[in-house]
């Protein structure tokens, strides 16, 4: 079983993505309060091989050898890619030996105000980094950062990074009620936003548990009416999860095997990651499918949070 390399996972945004974790779960420079990997269990902004780049090159050589192409190759996983020392080398070593097939960036952002870090993701064709605050007060609410990391910093990061990248930038911003959707912190967004010059604006909504409990997603109508409060031409809403169902790379069988597995006892995340085989990530794309049409139930418990069949109705 592949430990870094997984997928290709149905994405809302890249299509058939296949996934490569350049970090242990779960190594961060936030504990963000709506992460669906959990808590941060390595809360660093320390940057060094947390994995190691020759096994990643032999998995991926190991898929293509078995497996057709993926829409994107996307560096993410259960952590912050950037933490990795040596990520700019996993990009190079894919454009070298499948320069057809774009490879995308997910962050955090917090590490672009370093020069390093911005030299390394050059190469990428794609940077997907989030903002979901522009006040220090909101930033430390809901991503709760590692001691150091400060909102201005990120922000100047984003932009000094517009300033150097040629390509795509897709700005991914969640909104979460009651911590960054005020009218103050929408204003100061906003303006963020146009200091920096994403080429898209992405607002995405709370799509599994999170790590705190009693979170609350926002609706559609809520996102449309902070789009239209922002008024930018480049804003967009991502697409709920049910929609993965249209996606190629979406299986039936997956699907399946989780409704079996959980008929029979409830599982956490990491319990049905390890019955099929893939990655938690992978499993997540799954579970938020189930979940939004009502087939599965979540459950928090002492040990974690704990998927079950849903109940039926009383009356239908």
């Amino acid at each position: 079983m592949p430990k870094f390399v997984f997928g290709p996972v149905p994405s809302r945004r890249l299509g058939i993505s296949l996934g490569v974790d350049l970090i242990p779960h779960k190594v961060c420079s936030y504990d963000c309060v709506y992460c669906e990997c959990g808590a941060t269990t390595k809360f660093t902004a320390e940057r060094k091989e947390y994995v190691s780049l020759k096994q990643i090159e032999k998995e991926l050589v190991s898929f293509f050898e078995k497996n057709p192409d993926p829409e994107y190759i996307t560096l993410s996983g259960s952590g912050e890619p950037t933490l990795n020392l040596r990520f700019g080398e996993v990009i190079r070593f894919v454009r070298c030996n499948w320069p057809h097939i774009p490879v995308a960036v997910l962050t955090n952002g917090s590490l672009l105000s370093s020069l390093e870090v911005r030299k390394d993701l050059m190469e990428a064709d794609l940077i997907l980094p989030s903002l979901d605050a522009a006040s220090q007060e909101v930033f430390f609410r809901i991503n709760r950062p590692v001691k150091g990391i400060n909102i201005e910093d990120c922000i100047q990061g984003l932009i000094d990074f517009r300033k150097e990248y040629r390509k795509e930038i897709w700005l991914e911003t969640l909104i979460l009620p009651g911590y960054n959707d005020s009218p103050d912190e929408l204003d100061m967004m906003k303006n963020a936003f146009l200091r920096i010059k994403p080429d898209r604006i992405q607002i995405n909504n709370l799509d599994r548990p999170g790590r705190v409990e009693g979170l609350q997603a926002a609706s559609h109508d809520q996102l449309q009416r902070i789009k239209e409060y922002w008024n930018l031409n480049n804003t967009e809403i991502i697409a709920p999860a049910q929609q993965r169902k249209k996606i190629a790379s979406y299986s039936s069988n997956i699907e399946e095997t989780i409704l079996g597995t959980i008929r029979r006892r409830p599982c956490t995340l990491e319990d049905l990651s390890t019955v099929l085989g893939i990655h938690v990530n992978e499993v997540n794309k799954y579970l938020a499918v189930l979940e939004e049409r009502g087939t599965i139930r979540n459950i928090r418990q002492e040990r974690g949070l704990f998927y079950a069949i849903a109940e039926p109705p009383l009356f239908s």
